[in-house]
């Protein structure tokens, strides 16, 4: 990750910038071996051209012997050079790709949201493929300095000749190299475009798998599964477009170095039927005339991927300069304290007051379901505080002066469709791996029959959402974690619908004896937790209408026990 008084990068070229920063001992490194396998591979052809020229003149067995020893040098360089070269860049571009995995995974779990304009499945996208796609920077710099070093090698190596054919090989590269420059423009675009729609194809897939469940209960699978084709044709066209400037290009790229290599060849020819060149130099040129195809065709293909890290680096820092949703303050509640909603305005919210003393269970029945999850999200905290009117206070401060992580520390809110992760019932209930509670909270929501069910007991595998696990499990192991966390403020929102009536009464007082002593909301219209709590909050219309225990409510407001009644 960057450091903490290093400053973020918030562009594409500030990203490159610094993966090139971070790794230049090992892309110097990298470059100096590269460049001598490369001044290798052109030091062969030339080697092979004086022991022609040599051995011609000079017919010993000795001189012989100290060509082919000569050979074994340059292959014994060429070899060990890319080897530790490449596994140099290698190692440093798969540690630069973690970097950034890491640096962009890290934004999208902060407790503070970015203003992004991604879903999930987009970020997801730049985490993995992107992040690879720009460390391959570190990889390409020196490839091409090395590439470069190969061409003018020979280019020297040919001059020193005949002055015309090291011209031809320097004119020619840098024609090669202007043509190609203007066809790699075309691809960038068209891989920015790609890579965008791939994103938004993975980020449609997300969704997908995310709402299967209830896609599959009502029958619109189809349906979104024919969402999820258009997405996925867009960008598969996107991706054929791509894939013929590529091969436009590579083409382009093949036959020009090739025109380059047969130039110099027949040139080579020429000099020599002229006798403007010895035989050994006639070989020599031969040979670096095929040698330089390849480090021309590598030369030529460094752009692409330059145009790949460059698009890449600038969808993560469409992440990682994304400003936060909030600017939070830097406060702590006091410990113990209460939860007081005053005047809130948001959503189905209107004008909403009412204070929970510190230790009191309080339960909040909502007549119409939207404010419930209004209400639930501006205590979650997930709704900036200047994105409603009236203010939140907990323990005595406004949510809005307080840190994220200490208001996370001090209330917990858990929503109704809380996240079952992959891993086992224990990881799922205490994921920090510091609780003291699990006991107590599998105890409290009768989680002990799905321990004791299986062999492994908590240590029992769960999978990705819960998959092996039935709605009314998932719900109370979801219960379990908020219980386990022991805040000081615990809000649940319909913690047991998928339970059964008898089961839902005892977790009610299980969860009143557990919680005795400590701040307790729990948003519901179950009857058990009604009849559990210290008092009844009646929210209708946007407030609060009416407060009093359950069975007096039942006994005063005919609306009351329509609504809650069973």
């Amino acid at each position: 990750m960057t450091p903490p008084d290093e400053p973020q990068p918030s562009t594409g070229s500030a990203i490159l910038r610094t993966a090139l920063r971070r790794n230049l001992g090992a892309m110097t490194g990298g470059t100096v071996l590269m460049g001598l396998y490369q001044a290798g591979e052109t030091a062969f052809p030339i080697a092979l051209g004086l022991i022609v020229e040599h051995t011609m003149r000079d017919r010993s067995l000795n001189a012989l012997a100290l060509s082919i020893a000569a050979l074994a040098v340059i292959i014994t360089t060429v070899s060990f050079s890319w080897q530790f070269g490449m596994r140099i860049l290698q190692k440093a571009n798969t540690t630069e790709a973690h970097r950034w995995r890491v640096e962009v995974a890290s934004r999208g779990l902060q407790p503070v949201a970015r203003d992004t304009g991604l879903k999930s499945g987009e970020v997801l996208t730049i985490a993995t493929e992107d992040a690879d796609q720009t460390a391959d920077i570190i990889e390409v710099v020196p490839l091409l300095i090395s590439s470069l070093v190969a061409v003018l090698v020979a280019a020297v190596a040919l001059g020193m000749a005949s002055v015309r054919l090291g011209l031809l090989v320097i004119a020619g590269t840098i024609a090669i190299l202007t043509i190609l420059s203007v066809l790699s423009r075309r691809i960038g675009s068209g891989t920015r475009e790609q890579q965008a729609r791939v994103a938004r194809a993975g980020a449609k897939v997300a969704d997908l798998i995310t709402g299967l469940r209830p896609l599959r209960g009502f029958g619109g699978n189809h349906a979104a599964f024919g969402s999820y084709r258009t997405v996925s044709t867009e960008a598969r066209h996107q991706a054929v477009i791509v894939a013929r400037a590529n091969g436009a290009y590579a083409g382009a790229a093949l036959a020009l170095n090739a025109l380059l290599a047969t130039a110099v060849t027949l040139m080579a020819g020429r000099l020599a039927f002229q006798g403007q060149i010895s035989i050994g130099q006639l070989v020599m040129a031969v040979g670096l005339a095929q040698f330089i195809i390849e480090p021309l065709k590598l030369f030529s293909q460094m752009p692409t991927y330059v145009m790949i890290a460059r698009a890449s680096a600038q969808r993560m820092a469409l992440v990682l300069a994304a400003p936060p949703v909030t600017t939070p303050g830097r406060g702590r509640p006091a410990p113990g304290g209460g939860l007081d909603v005053d005047g809130v305005r948001y959503g189905a919210l209107n004008d909403l007051k009412f204070t929970v003393p510190s230790g009191e269970f309080v339960a909040i029945t909502a007549y119409q379901p939207r404010a419930a999850a209004d209400l639930a999200s501006v205590l979650a905290a997930t709704v900036p505080p200047d994105a409603y009117e009236g203010a939140v206070r907990v323990g005595g401060q406004e949510i809005a002066d307080l840190s994220i992580e200490a208001l996370r520390e001090h209330m917990l809110v858990n929503p109704y469709d809380a996240e079952i992760f992959a891993g086992t019932l224990r990881t799922n209930i205490d994921p920090s791996g510091t609780g003291r509670m699990i006991a107590e909270a599998v105890e409290a929501s009768l989680l002990t029959d799905v321990v004791a069910l299986h062999r492994d007991g908590l240590d029992h595998a769960v999978r990705d959402r819960g998959a092996n696990l039935s709605g009314g499990q998932r719900q109370r192991l979801s219960l379990a974690r908020a219980l386990a966390a022991d805040t000081d403020i615990l809000v649940l929102h319909d913690p047991t619908t998928a339970v059964d009536a008898v089961t839902e009464q005892l977790i009610a007082r299980n969860i009143a004896a557990l919680r005795r002593g400590r701040t307790t909301i729990v948003i519901t219209s179950s009857p058990p937790f009604l009849d559990a709590a210290d008092r009844v909050l009646v929210l209708d219309g946007g407030a609060i209408t009416a407060e009093d225990t359950h069975r007096n409510l039942l006994d005063t407001d005919e609306t009351y026990r329509q609504a809650v009644a069973r």
